[in-house]
């Protein structure tokens, strides 16, 4: 699969060097355009559909999250390169696929790069089948801790956690129950069941997802009308499923 990329960075020396490592060793991203400054970037993306975009995070008069921000709805998927380790975690945040830091490590140019070919791919496949679950039905029981003993809950029921703080909302068809346990420890409680952690605050029953939108990291309807975002990082996971 081609991927139409474009790559927004201020320092010429950083753009040629990816610019020759992705004709080398991924033949896969067709660069269709440079950039080198938040302005020009947002030109080129507005100008033509894109698959995938690597972008520098500092540059004058502006970051890539002042250029994110001005792109609430977007369907590329985001790599950032940087020399800074410390935006990480306002990368992932702003549903970054990959976090590259410089020097570019040519092993991970080629992991961020096949991540984003898999997650395209099978967007694209999905878009043309009856989206049908390979999950097994959760059938099983799990124990909620309450104050005065616990409640025990078909695991079927589960339509999905929702974390808060230290405590999890569990959202059934027609009601809300919040347990004084993290997500963390739900996500390990249900790993041998059909739920997947989509985000940093939910975790989903995957034969509870009706639909799948694509979007800054795509995002999934579940049976009882609820949209739930979905980490970029996590799309590879969840598509899976399907």
């Amino acid at each position: 699969m081609k991927l139409n990329a474009i790559l927004i960075e201020d320092e010429s020396n950083s753009r040629e060097i990816l610019r020759n490592y992705l004709a080398k060793y991924c033949p896969n991203v067709q660069l269709v355009g440079e950039a080198d400054s938040i302005g020009k970037g947002l030109d080129l993306i507005e100008a033509q559909p894109l698959d995938l975009v690597f972008l520098d995070v500092e540059m004058p008069f502006g970051n890539a999250f002042d250029l994110l921000d001005q792109l609430p709805e977007r369907t590329f998927e985001t790599v950032f390169v940087t020399a800074y380790d410390h935006y990480a975690k306002d990368a992932l945040n702003h549903h970054a696929a990959y976090y590259l830091t410089k020097p570019i490590n040519i092993d991970e140019l080629v992991k961020a790069v096949e991540y984003v070919v898999e997650v395209r791919q099978r967007e694209n496949a999905l878009g043309n089948e009856v989206l049908q679950s390979k999950a097994k039905p959760a059938n099983g029981k799990i124990t909620l801790p309450q104050q005065d003993g616990f409640q025990v809950l078909d695991v079927s029921d589960i339509i999905y956690c929702k974390a808060d703080d230290n405590y999890t909302e569990i959202f059934l068809e027609r009601k809300k129950i919040v347990v004084s346990k993290t997500l963390k420890y739900f996500e390990e409680a249900l790993s041998g069941y059909a739920f997947a952690r989509i985000h940093k605050s939910y975790l989903v029953n995957i034969n509870e997802v009706v639909k799948y939108r694509k979007g800054k990291g795509g995002s999934v309807i579940v049976s009882n009308g609820k949209e739930l975002l979905v980490s970029a990082s996590r799309k590879k996971e969840l598509l899976s499923y399907f």
